[in-house]
């Protein structure tokens, strides 16, 4: 929690320092149209979640089984958890320095910028630094949906649907099913068989590069762009 006050507090003093702005200009308001953005998009990753966690059951021909160690306690504590990673790295990659690159060069310059760093980012997070293929694929998979939410943030003028979207796909996969580096929570896999083959190839194709395209397409063709951000 006190990296979260810490980089608010810089985010603020970034904006006031260089754009005269307050933390408001990640545009917050108004809470009633932000909210609903975030629940849009909340549930769009997360349904988008659910059909590739069922690809890949379907494909190994495995099922999901509730976990017996999974407790109310567990659960919230997983939750809590993808609430502070997420927003930590919207701060980061989707907050006052993109904000900055956009007003100071182009809307284009700062999502591009954006989904480069937060793809070099997840080299270090997934630990594959020195894998040139396992870098190659997750500088595209995750550079993708990093500038699919990039974008989300240049046409809403918030960094509210981001957060929505990351955290709808991060809430599912992690905390449902127990993908997440807190081990099983509330449903696990049982059975089945490895994927080999085709079958591994689709799935990888799905999640690495039709998930993010799909984003993609409901941020550039469904998200109205907004031209104000409201402060008070």
């Amino acid at each position: 929690m006190l990296g979260i006050i810490v980089l608010i507090t810089i985010s603020w003093l970034i904006l006031y320092l260089i754009e005269k702005k307050t933390i408001l200009a990640l545009g917050l308001l108004p809470i009633k149209k932000r909210l609903k953005q975030f629940l849009v998009g909340f549930l769009i990753t997360g349904i988008l979640c659910f059909y590739n966690q069922y690809l890949e059951i379907f494909l190994k021909s495995s099922i999901w089984v509730l976990s017996e160690n999974s407790t109310s306690e567990i659960i919230l504590k997983s939750i809590w958890w993808d609430v502070k990673s997420v927003l930590t790295e919207e701060l980061i990659f989707r907050g006052a320095l993109l904000y900055i690159i956009i007003q100071k060069m182009s809307s284009q310059k700062g999502i591009l910028l954006s989904a480069i760093a937060f793809g070099i980012y997840h080299w270090f997070s997934y630990g594959v630094l020195g894998n040139i293929m396992g870098m190659l694929f997750v500088f595209i998979g995750t550079g993708l949906m990093g500038y699919a939410w990039a974008l989300a943030f240049s046409k809403t003028k918030s960094i509210i649907l981001p957060f929505g979207l990351h955290l709808g796909w991060n809430f599912t996969y992690n905390t449902i099913f127990s993908n997440g580096p807190l081990g099983e929570l509330l449903l696990i896999s049982q059975g089945g068989n490895e994927l080999t083959g085709w079958a591994s190839l689709l799935n990888f194709i799905n999640g690495l590069i039709i998930i993010p395209v799909l984003v993609l397409i409901y941020v550039r063709y469904f998200v109205k762009e907004e031209t104000e951000i409201i402060e008070k």
